[in-house]
């Protein structure tokens, strides 16, 4: 199973991972949850739901990791299609912040239980439900690391990456961004009918 995520029946997934692994899945989830920020919790006494109602910003985020992960809905080549967007921004950007939120705490939760469970690697078995929240966590942290890198769609500039010399600071975030990849991959082809 090494490395690669395998069905399980219940229609869930389990991948073997080592204490290593695990580490840098848990600092990656929870470095997301930084960049996202923290959720607009109803305080003590205040109406939960009253949460519901609350607007969203408008303006598109200024970090580019950011804005990948909210981007803007309609484009901003005019006017109108500006305005549009940020009316959608307002409207659905603090419900995708709470389902990223989400995704992301599921991975540490997760990877927390299997840590507590034993001394280094262990398999992690999720439920159907888990596999859905790994999915969104592994995306996010595929697109944020990707924008850092300033990966494109450019076959070429992919294939340079790959040949990175060690020396080069960016060969460990690569690194991640290729194994987040095939993990993705294969946790997609095991919730495939």
């Amino acid at each position: 199973m090494a490395g690669h995520f395998k069905a399980t029946p219940d229609g869930g997934a389990a991948v073997a991972l080592d204490e290593v692994e695990i580490a840098i899945l848990r600092s990656l989830a929870v470095q997301l949850l930084e960049l996202i920020g923290p959720g607009d919790e109803p305080a003590e006494g205040e109406d939960p739901l009253a949460a519901l109602f609350v607007e969203g910003p408008s303006e598109p985020p200024a970090d580019p990791a950011l804005a990948r992960l909210f981007p803007e809905a309609y484009g901003n080549e005019d006017t109108e299609l500006r305005a549009a967007s940020a009316e959608f921004r307002r409207f659905t950007e603090n419900d995708m912040r709470a389902r990223k939120r989400e995704d992301a705490l599921t991975v540490v939760r997760t990877l927390d239980a299997l840590a507590a469970e034993g001394d280094g690697g262990a398999v992690l078995t999720l439920s159907a439900d888990e596999c859905r929240n790994w999915l969104g966590a592994l995306n996010d942290l595929r697109l944020t690391i990707g924008t850092r890198l300033e990966v494109t769609d450019d076959e070429g500039e992919a294939d340079s990456l790959y040949r990175l010399p060690d020396s080069d600071p960016r060969k460990p975030m690569v690194m991640a961004y290729l194994w987040l990849g095939a993990l993705q991959e294969t946790l997609v082809e095991t919730l495939m009918p």
